[in-house]
């Protein structure tokens, strides 16, 4: 780790990334441990988490390892508080854990509109209940939602996944106004980018449709640079939206 990032390590925070396993979230990890972050990596496969903190540890950055599945409440405060724990407190959590099987509605997949929004809308509140109660108490804290342009257009298939997206920046932005100042609210919303959640589309219409949309994706590490910034600012700076996109999109 070069001698700039040692540096910052005064400003170091502790900061719990869920969906860790892969895309945003892997990237998101990455640069935030580069930067002298402590990084909490949390997801269920924690064979690619002991390979991604393995990454981060040989590059001189510190990283714990959490099973975690964002359905589970009980699971995620468990994960919270272990965090807090060991670290003494927990300053961001960034809540990135998401699906996206898109379908048309008449094709009926009822159980995975219940994925999505267990995933995408109680994973986050789970998030949020988690980390509230350290946040007060200690006087200050970050809450990171990873959202999708979704939230703000809805286009044929992506009627429920645009539903969760737009839950998650409307209660990004609740918390936000019912919170004291101390405790700061950001919604990334990414346009396309390389991940795996387009892998997890069962319909072959929305899978036809989705390989065209995703031809000009941008890479992860975009939406982690986004992140990155809006972690750093200073106390008195709350960054409440960014949208990231490819140039290309429209």
């Amino acid at each position: 780790m070069s001698t700039d990032t040692n540096s910052q390590n005064s400003t170091a925070k502790v900061i719990l990334v869920t969906g860790a396993s892969s895309g945003i979230g892997e990237a998101t990890a990455l640069r935030l441990a580069t930067e002298g972050h402590q990084v909490a990596l949390g997801a269920r496969r924690t064979d690619r988490l002991e390979a991604l903190a393995a990454r981060i540890r040989a590059d001189g950055g510190r990283a714990s390892i959490h099973r975690l599945d964002v359905t589970d409440a009980d699971g995620v405060r468990a994960v919270v508080d272990r965090v807090a724990e060991e670290h003494g407190r927990i300053d961001v959590i960034v809540n990135n854990a998401g699906v996206m099987p898109l379908s048309r509605l008449d094709a009926l997949l009822v159980d995975e509109w219940n994925q999505m929004i267990d995933v995408n809308v109680r994973g986050l509140l789970h998030g949020v209940a988690a980390v509230l109660p350290h946040f007060t108490r200690q006087g200050g804290g970050h809450v990171v939602t990873v959202a999708s342009v979704g939230a703000h257009e809805v286009v044929p298939t992506s009627a429920v996944y645009s539903a969760t997206k737009f839950a998650a920046w409307a209660i990004t932005e609740g918390l936000r106004l019912e919170s004291d100042p101390s405790i700061r609210t950001t919604t990334i919303t990414p346009g396309v980018v390389e991940s795996e959640l387009a892998e997890h589309i069962s319909d072959p219409g929305a899978q036809d449709a989705m390989r065209a949309y995703r031809r000009n994706a941008i890479p992860a590490d975009a939406i982690a640079r986004a992140i990155s910034f809006a972690v750093g600012q200073p106390a008195d700076v709350d960054v409440n939206e960014i949208i990231v996109r490819p140039a290309a999109q429209r």
